[in-house]
Order: structure tokens, then C-alpha cells, then sequence
């Protein structure tokens, strides 16, 4: 137990080639990767946008979103656009790299193959003086649905779902760009000098709007990304999503022999804020994933004891009865909800633990439900347990003395 500052330390201190965290909505992620940026790297300045020169860590979090904001042609309502504050990393990765086409395909990827970025060339305008005022190359960005005959829509602003995947397709071509330079072992032998002094990688909660499917093939890419470093440096990685962190825990349980990764170099931890203020940091490396939803099972428990059940325990739910019909040798996890009335209330269950499983935004996830619906969680969760034998899994807070 400690300060985020301590937190921040026991991270450094681990000395892992990756850490991965499960934490709640609230825990504290996004402040706990500005507390180990300023342990690194800490700022000389109030300038929250990083500076590319001997550049000590990387990090990806909310704040990596406001490096992007829209234009959105208030006057005409035609030329909407995404601009870029400026900074080295997407200037590099853009100009010098030429990584348009990759930011692309990761983007549609994820949202839809007809949707295409449009970066800008250089260009000139005039402001209200008559003055030429020099827009940058890569300092914008346009969106429009491409057609079948070459041709597009007009420029549309796009969701905030698919701002996150389009800022994140950018990072994680920077990232595999910098994996690719720090692998060449001789500093000499580099295309750049610009992440020599590299150390640390930190990831917190990457494109959470993504459906499952998807989900699960980003988790995929960033688990073999990270392993296909040989270099010495190090990825921190926290989420609050249960699924990308199971598929995470079980990637980086398997070793790559092509890279010398090996599942000593991974630890994988708990983050929990206590309710006196200060936090804890428990180690998870011998849960197994099917352990691991117990805990989840634990969770939902202990929230409706306390009666402060959210959005995300039905999450929580629906990911314990998929690990439990692929152990029980069912084909759909609905197959085992209560079925009364001739079927009509497995239908109705079914409708709002996928309802409650869906939320698109960080503040859908988290908010509280009513009456009725904390009812129908805790009666399918009672009735689960009876039917397929769980215990009562209400898991003790383990505390630092417990981890020694």
C-alpha cells in the first residue's frame, strides 16, 4: 500500500520487460502513468506535450488525445478536419517514415475499410489581414468514405470511438517503427538516433470503445508487438477491461523462441484504490484466466453486498459465462442463463447482459443502474452459482504484508 509516487516506484523497481495491470474505471490509471512519466522523465516545464529529443519514455493515455482537435468549418460546415498540434513523434512517423499507408490499415481495421484518412500536403492561405499563413505538411487531417469508382463523400467528422482508433493506429505505427530501430543492435547501425535513450513504453487503456472481436485482435497485435522487442525496453500496460486483460495475461504466458521472450520477463498485477486514499498494487502472476474470473465473480459480489453495482459488472458476468461455457463445453455462454417461462426470460436476460456489455464511452460503463436491473444481476448470479456449483468467491483485500 502507498502513494501513486510508491506505486510508481514498485513498478520501476520490478525491472520487467512487461507489466501488465488490471484496475476500475476511477482506480487511477491515467494518473498513475503521469506519476511514472515524472519519475523517468520528469518535465522542466508546464508543457504536457512531448518533446522528441532524448525522449526516456513513450506513453500512451487520455492525454495523448489532445494532441488532436477538430476544425470543424463552423462557417461552411464542409471542410471539417482533425488537426495535429505539433510535435516531432508524427512528424517522424509521417514525413520521414512514410507510415500513411500502415496508420491506414490499422485505422480500418478497426472501424470501417471504406473510411480513409486523408493527411494534408503543405499548403497556403490567407488570414483576415491578407497575410500567407503556411499550414504544415501532416498538420491535418481529412476523413471521407471512399467509393467503389474512385471517387468520395464529402469530409465527415467521425465518431469519438473511431478519433481513439485513428489516434491510436499513429501510435502503434510509431511504436512498431521505434521496436524495429531499437532491435538493430549497433547505435551506429540505427536510421535514427531519436530513441536511444528510450527506457519505457506506457500504455494505459488503448481504444476501450472496440467491440470484442476486435478487441481481442488489438490485445493480440500489441502482446506479439511487444514480444518481437529484443531490446532493453520496457512496456507497462494497464486496462480496466476484463477480456483485453485475460487475453493479454495468456499472451504473455507464451514464450516467443524468435525473440527470446520468455514468461519470467512478464509480471502481471492488480491496481486497487483503498478507501483510506492511498492504493495497492497486488501481484496477479499465479492466477490463472479461469482464477481470474472467480475474481471477477468476487467482484460483482462484493458490489452487490455493498449495493454499488455499475454498468460493468454485467461485463463481468458475461465474461465469466463465456470462460465457463468454453469449460463446460457449451457453444454460446447464454445457453447458460436460467431459462423460465418457456424460454421468454433466458431471451431477457440475455438482451440486457449484452445491453450493459456494449457501453461505447468510459461514463456509460461506470454508471449506476436502477432497482430492477441490480435485481436481475443479483438473481443471475445466485442462480449461476447454484446451477453450475460456484462457491461464494468474495476474495479478501491482500495487503502489502501479505505479498511478502
Amino acid at each position: 500500500m502507498g502513494t501513486l509516487t510508491e506505486i510508481a516506484s514498485s513498478l520501476k523497481d520490478a525491472n520487467k520487460k512487461v507489466q501488465l495491470i488490471y484496475a476500475f474505471n476511477g482506480t487511477g490509471k491515467t494518473r498513475l502513468s503521469r506519476e511514472f512519466k515524472e519519475l523517468i522523465a520528469p518535465k522542466e516545464s508546464d508543457e504536457e506535450v512531448q518533446d522528441e529529443s532524448d525522449v526516456k519514455i513513450l506513453y500512451y493515455n487520455a492525454f495523448t488525445e489532445d494532441l488532436f482537435y477538430w476544425d470543424n468549418d463552423l462557417d461552411n460546415d464542409i471542410d471539417r478536419k482533425l488537426k495535429i498540434q505539433p510535435n516531432g513523434y508524427t512528424r517522424w512517423i509521417l514525413k520521414d517514415q512514410g507510415q500513411e499507408p500502415n496508420i491506414t490499415n490499422h485505422f480500418q481495421r478497426y472501424t470501417n475499410d471504406k473510411l480513409t484518412p486523408r493527411f494534408n500536403e503543405q499548403y497556403v492561405v490567407k488570414d483576415i489581414e491578407d497575410r500567407d499563413i503556411t499550414i504544415p505538411a501532416y498538420s491535418e487531417v481529412r476523413f471521407s468514405f471512399e467509393r467503389g469508382d474512385n471517387s468520395g463523400s464529402d469530409f465527415v467528422k467521425i465518431s469519438k470511438g473511431e478519433e481513439s482508433c485513428f489516434i491510436w493506429s499513429i501510435f502503434y505505427s510509431l511504436l512498431e517503427q521505434t521496436i524495429n530501430v531499437l532491435n538493430v543492435v549497433e547505435e551506429a547501425d540505427r536510421e535514427t538516433e531519436q530513441f536511444n535513450d528510450l527506457q519505457y513504453v506506457f500504455i494505459d487503456d488503448p481504444v476501450s470503445s472496440l467491440d470484442d472481436t476486435h478487441l481481442i485482435e488489438l490485445a493480440v497485435n500489441i502482446a506479439e508487438l511487444i514480444k518481437s522487442s529484443k531490446s532493453e525496453l520496457k512496456f507497462i500496460i494497464t486496462t480496466h477491461n476484463p477480456l483485453f486483460y485475460n487475453v493479454l495475461f495468456n499472451e504473455f504466458n507464451n514464450a516467443d523462441s524468435s525473440s527470446g521472450y520468455r514468461v519470467k520477463h512478464s509480471r502481471k498485477w492488480r491496481f486497487e484504490k483503498l478507501i483510506d486514499g492511498t492504493f495497492s498494487l497486488v501481484d496477479q502472476s499465479n492466477d490463472s484466466p479461469f482464477s481470474y474470473h472467480l475474481f471477477l465473480l468476487s467482484e460483482i459480489e462484493k458490489a452487490i453486498e455493498s449495493n454499488d453495482i455499475r454498468k460493468y459488472h454485467f461485463s463481468f458476468l458475461r465474461n465469466i459465462l463465456e470462460k465457463a461455457s468454453t469449460f463446460l463445453g457449451y457453444v454460446h455462454w447464454k445457453n447458460l442463463l436460467p431459462n423460465e417461462t418457456e424460454g421468454s426470460q433466458e431471451g431477457y436476460y440475455n438482451r440486457i447482459i449484452n445491453l450493459c456489455s456494449h457501453s461505447k464511452h468510459h461514463g456509460e460503463e461506470i454508471s449506476i443502474l436502477d432497482d430492477n436491473d441490480k435485481r436481475v444481476l443479483g438473481f443471475l448470479v445466485e442462480e449461476i452459482k447454484r446451477m453450475y456449483s460456484f462457491k461464494s468467491t468474495i476474495i479478501p483485500l491482500v495487503t502489502e504484508d501479505d505479498t511478502v
